[in-house]
């Protein structure tokens, strides 16, 4: 089993300085990536954010959840993540998606397309971000993108390029991710293009099972290479496990042993959900856990128990 490893997801902080000094705080913490998402709302943009955040550590790992393949073209975004490898050494980690958030594409005015060809896109999006952190010269013709002698350039730190993170609640994502990225995200499912009751339905513990056994179907043997995340969405350490689950059991619709069970839920003591944690990577194979700014200082005593083991 892989080692746990625990990142935090931020969209701004209140002044320059207090992104860096957050930046510092999660690495002293013990920490292992920062992330920001991609969106066109009240967050900050990702890539520079991330170089600052970068240039401000020494050991912490910076990434994206997810960048936004529809307003992102992988030439150009290939450019961006392997100059930002090169200048982090070899710290950033690519979350790439197909694009969700319906009120993103209505900001833009990008073309709002159905889930099918959205992931297509996808598909042939990281076959050119991994051909261009591979290769001097890239020819690729594919439906959606046609490449003539497209440079990778400049090279990545690393040989091959940084990892690459792909996540989805879909049977096609997840076989995509399986076949292209290095980290799995397993996810809820955000089909209706914004987070709504078919969302809550989709975090059952039940649900997150099936969709473990498609990657298992999907990666066959090579399962164990691959690292699997886990983005929370509902995270509480303190009350016991039983009582924060009966609240929320009402706010989700379904009994409190489905909330407990749900891997995008994080709750109970110290001690539980450190059991909680071993468990879920014993059962379902999850080591990479995702929190929120909320959750940084909480979970700093499972952090240093957890971390590297």
């Amino acid at each position: 089993m892989r080692p746990f490893r625990f990142g935090i997801q931020s969209s701004h902080a209140t002044s320059p300085a207090a992104w860096r000094s957050h930046a510092r705080k999660l690495e002293d913490l013990g920490y292992s990536t920062l992330f920001l998402p991609d969106h066109l709302d009240e967050q900050w943009a990702p890539l520079t954010a991330l170089a600052v955040a970068a240039e401000a550590t020494t050991t912490l790992k910076v990434g994206s959840l997810v960048f936004g393949n529809d307003y992102r073209h992988p030439v150009v975004l290939a450019k961006e993540c392997a100059t930002l490898d090169l200048l982090s050494e070899g710290r950033l980690e690519v979350g790439l998606g197909a694009g969700w958030l319906r009120a993103d594409y209505e900001q833009a005015g990008v073309a709002y397309d159905g889930a099918s060809r959205r992931v297509e896109r996808l598909e042939e999006a990281v076959r050119v971000l991994r051909a261009l952190f591979r290769q001097e010269k890239v020819d690729f013709a594919g439906k959606h993108y046609k490449l003539e002698g497209a440079v990778g350039y400049p090279r990545p730190y690393r040989e091959g390029g940084p990892p690459v993170i792909i996540g989805g609640g879909g049977r096609r994502v997840l076989r995509i991710a399986v076949e292209h990225a290095d980290i799995v995200g397993v996810n809820a499912s955000l089909e209706s293009g914004e987070i709504d009751e078919r969302t809550i339905v989709s975090v059952t513990a039940a649900r997150f099972a099936e969709r473990i056994e498609w990657v298992r179907e999907a990666a066959g043997e090579r399962f164990g290479d691959l690292e699997l995340q886990s983005l929370t969405f509902v995270t509480e350490v303190g009350r016991p496990a039983a009582a924060i689950a009966d609240d929320y059991s009402r706010l989700f619709g379904f009994p409190p042993e489905e909330v407990a069970g749900s891997p995008t839920v994080l709750v109970g003591t110290e001690s539980e959900i450190v059991d909680t944690l071993v468990s879920r990577r014993e059962e379902m194979g999850f080591s990479y856990w995702v929190l929120h700014d909320k959750d940084v200082d909480a979970f700093a005593p499972i952090v240093a128990r957890l971390a590297g083991t």
